[in-house]
């Protein structure tokens, strides 16, 4: 057998696992892909979300408006696409039930178990992004120093809600996030994704990075939930 014909054999053997590689990577990166876009928002009962909608408008509408969106000043945007991928059950049906003391929002309890499900239906029924709700809320509880938090948040996020949090009530266009109603229903996860990546078509931007607003850091967002939950106790 030829010197020349051993080298060619190589080389073909090299382009054809090559190929292969090739192949291969692409076909991880397409599976990886297709995962993705699989990924969908939750599925809910039309049925349950249409009755909902019927009671959104007899009690909520006159604040939150017409499919939820918010007025700024007034109530926050409920169908927020952001918003509703954290959004815990629980977080929804506590702030519907009880209300928020020291806000514009009143309880509704008196809706029942069954009426709130389906309020939460038919919000729930805007959902276009993926659930992230217990990816989010397993996350570490923060670690930050509220004394830094503290002037972070005053530099940063009182403009908007408050000097303490107060939201509309001190005149801000942000909602109450210093309250004990809020703070006791959500997780620090809830918060840091809020912080880092802003809310879609409202005022609340992202102020994490280089991109975000502000240019926070991971650890400078943690220092201003750990403020975030002293305060309270100044209200």
């Amino acid at each position: 057998m030829s010197k020349n014909y051993m080298t060619l054999m190589g080389l073909l053997m090299v382009a054809l696992i090559s190929t292969g590689c090739s192949k291969g990577s692409d076909t991880t990166s397409t599976s990886r892909s297709s995962a993705k876009s699989t990924a969908s928002a939750p599925v809910v009962d039309p049925a349950l979300a249409f009755k909902g909608e019927e009671i959104y408008n007899q009690n909520c509408i006159f604040c939150h408006q017409e499919d939820a969106i918010g007025k700024p000043g007034t109530a926050p945007s409920l169908t927020n696409k952001e918003f509703l991928s954290i959004a815990p059950l629980d977080f929804l049906t506590r702030t519907i039930e009880n209300g928020r003391a020291g806000t514009g929002m009143p309880p509704f309890g008196h809706l029942g178990k069954d009426k709130i499900e389906a309020v939460i239906a038919f919000l729930r029924s805007h959902a276009t992004l993926p659930d992230r709700i217990k990816e989010v809320d397993s996350q570490a509880v923060n670690q930050g120093d509220p004394r830094f938090g503290e002037t972070w948040f005053h530099q940063i996020c009182s403009s908007c809600h408050g000097p303490e949090g107060n939201g509309y009530a001190a005149g801000g266009t942000g909602t109450a996030i210093g309250k004990a109603g809020f703070l006791d229903t959500v997780s620090d996860g809830f918060i840091r994704v809020s912080i880092k990546e802003g809310r879609s078509n409202t005022r609340m931007r992202a102020f994490f990075g280089p991109k975000g607003l502000a240019n926070l850091t991971d650890r400078e967002i943690d220092d201003i939930i750990a403020y975030l939950r002293t305060v309270p106790s100044k209200n």
